[in-house]
């Protein structure tokens, strides 16, 4: 069992901080949002290019990733059990100098079976992040309606079978055996999806559809977007690390739609005196075929920095 994680484009996303303009001058005091920390890795990154007087908050709804974190005997470290998505409850409006978001799953969730992310392992159909809180999948299986599981797998998993496996889910629900165990729910899913991209499992695109409903993933994806934006000195950067087209078109248009301005066709105006827009988009980044070779697992990853413009009110 492999509980090793690597954090992907760990070099590249603490660069892309750590050069933006407001970090140049570490005399000042900074402070710096890691919006999930995971298993601390660009956490720990992060520490090491700080000086001591800038602060790291970092956010995660893992009860397993808080553990981790307070072992970390570092005053300017800071963990708080709660998502991203409320990171703009800890701190002031335009108070942060920089913030990382990476949406990715940690190698030891996905590994360690008692999780239930793992279609690979057997264990129980939890896959909630934060086990504290919420319902389990298995939970919300035996009792959602058949056209709601096929619209959750359908539209977060993007998998055109969803009909069909809402449908086999439902019937073995009425026989008494609605899926208790991920194995239960990957074979289910195995008998209705024939055919598959070569290397991917039959019952990934389902897994993934039920993490992201169950989580709230792409909702608290969102409300952390706006968060980070309100947070953000100008000049301060935002780094996200996204994992699938879902969250990727997310962000991607986020970005897009803060980084321009509309102006009504015919407005007599100069272009010094357009209005300014929120962000500069600073790069697009994805893994090198030295990680790829090391860390398989990062071969989706996309990572967009975008820049705080100076002036920038929103």
């Amino acid at each position: 069992m492999n509980h090793t994680h690597r954090p992907v484009l760990l070099a590249e996303a603490v660069t892309a901080l750590i050069d933006g303009p407001l970090l140049q001058d570490q005399t000042k005091k900074i402070v710096i949002i890691d919006g999930t920390f995971g298993r601390g890795g660009h956490s720990q990154r992060l520490l090491s290019k700080l000086n001591t007087n800038a602060r790291l908050m970092a956010f995660d709804k893992d009860l397993d990733a808080i553990a981790v974190a307070k072992a970390i005997k570092d005053p300017r470290f800071s963990i708080i059990h709660s998502s991203f998505a409320q990171m703009d409850q800890y701190a002031e409006p335009a108070s942060i100098d920089g913030i990382l978001l990476d949406l990715g799953i940690s190698s030891p969730q996905v590994d360690e079976a008692h999780r239930g992310f793992s279609f690979r392992r057997d264990g129980p159909l939890d896959m909630r992040m934060n086990t504290d809180h919420g319902i389990t999948a298995a939970e919300w299986l035996e009792q959602a309606p058949q056209e709601e599981i096929s619209k959750v797998i359908k539209t977060y998993g993007e998998e055109r079978f969803a009909s069909q496996i809402a449908k086999a889910i439902v019937a073995k629900r009425e026989e008494g055996l609605s899926p208790k165990t991920t194995l239960q729910l990957a074979n289910l899913v195995a008998s209705v999806v024939r055919t598959r991209e070569p290397g991917q499992d039959p019952a990934t695109r389902t897994f993934q559809a039920l993490r992201i409903f169950i989580n709230r993933e792409l909702e608290d994806l969102e409300l952390g977007l706006k968060a980070a934006l309100s947070l953000l000195k100008p000049g301060a950067r935002l780094a996200v690390i996204s994992f699938h087209s879902l969250e990727d078109r997310i962000v991607k248009q986020f970005l897009q739609a803060h980084a321009k301005v509309e102006v009504p066709r015919g407005l007599p105006l100069r272009e010094k005196d357009l209005p300014q827009s929120a962000l500069e988009i600073i790069a697009r980044i994805r893994p090198g075929e030295e990680e790829l070779k090391e860390n398989p697992r990062a071969r989706s990853a996309i990572m967009r920095v975008a820049e705080k413009r100076m002036g920038a009110l929103a």
